[in-house]
């Protein structure tokens, strides 16, 4: 059986989780949103290039670190995409938890293609914080609200939610093999050149002509920073993800969802509400008990 989480790669995993609940707040305060995370990226990438070619870093590549970082990078950015739209045309209540059912499959697939074990205490752990990032945006927590997500399977953006979470999931095993093959940070630096390599195609539609400089413009600042946030975020989840089970480290960072909750509170001026409380309960528990389980 696999032992409790590392210490080390807990805090490395709430460090990421952390550095990702503030470029998620830098977003939200952007004009363009599409735009402005090419940006945040681009200047992660920037950064990440500056800091190999310092310290020379990289060590040989192989086709098939290539075709892992390539992989995951396309996950990675087709979830963004999936969850914009089901953001955008459905209810935030009803896509938002249903985006979060890849962590029903990442333990799946850790047993299934990695080889994972996990205790009986580490599952419970598991399950209380998919309960918990189920539970943190639904209205209530009677059981019809429970369910409502799943009453609208027809529906284009609870469909494209459900596929968001699934495609993260294969994501997630695709980046567990690649930093278990590879550096974390060589295999950090190739995850983010190849998502901006993806997200730059998706740019050059017509429909962005003018869009990326003017974002520029308006937020230069926002977008300085967000880079080294972004560049944070990724690898020191990739560092953690090298310390243990993809089963424990895909869950545990869902304490991000709590960092946003006291963010929000903190600085925005947000309620805290019955629901956020006990969601942020069960994600605090679960993560207790991945710890020592």
């Amino acid at each position: 059986m696999m032992p409790a989480m590392e210490t080390l790669a807990l805090i490395l995993i709430i460090v990421s989780a952390f550095m990702h609940a503030l470029w998620n707040l830098l977003v939200k305060q952007s004009r363009d949103k599409t735009v402005f995370i090419w940006w945040m990226f681009l200047c992660a990438w920037t950064l990440m290039t500056l800091t190999t070619m310092v310290l020379g870093l990289f060590p040989p590549l192989s086709l098939r670190i290539l075709l892992l970082a390539a992989s995951a990078a396309s996950c990675f950015v087709l979830y963004h995409w999936l969850g914009g739209f089901a953001y955008r045309e459905g209810d935030l209540s009803v896509t938002y938890p249903l985006a979060q059912t890849a962590m029903l499959y990442v333990p799946v697939w850790g047993v299934i293609f990695l080889g994972e074990q996990l205790t009986l205490i580490g599952v419970i752990g598991i399950l209380l914080i998919i309960m918990g990032a189920y539970c943190i945006q639904l209205r209530g927590l009677s059981t019809r609200e429970l369910i409502r997500p799943f009453r609208r399977l027809g529906n284009r953006s609870v469909q494209a939610a459900l596929l968001a979470g699934f495609t993260y999931s294969v994501g997630a095993v695709i980046d567990k093999t690649g930093v278990d093959a590879y550096s974390a940070y060589q295999f950090t630096y190739l995850l983010v050149f190849f998502m901006v390599v993806f997200m730059s195609l998706n740019l050059l539609r017509p429909k962005y002509r003018g869009r990326v400089f003017a974002e520029w413009r308006i937020n230069p600042r926002l977008v300085l920073v967000s880079g080294p946030v972004i560049f944070a975020s990724f690898l020191s989840f990739r560092l953690g993800l090298q310390l243990s089970p993809v089963s424990y480290a895909v869950p545990v960072r869902q304490v991000s969802l709590l960092i946003g909750v006291l963010i929000g509170i903190l600085f925005l001026g947000e309620a805290f509400g019955r629901i956020r409380l006990t969601s942020a309960g069960l994600i605090l528990s679960g993560v207790i008990l991945v710890w020592h389980g």
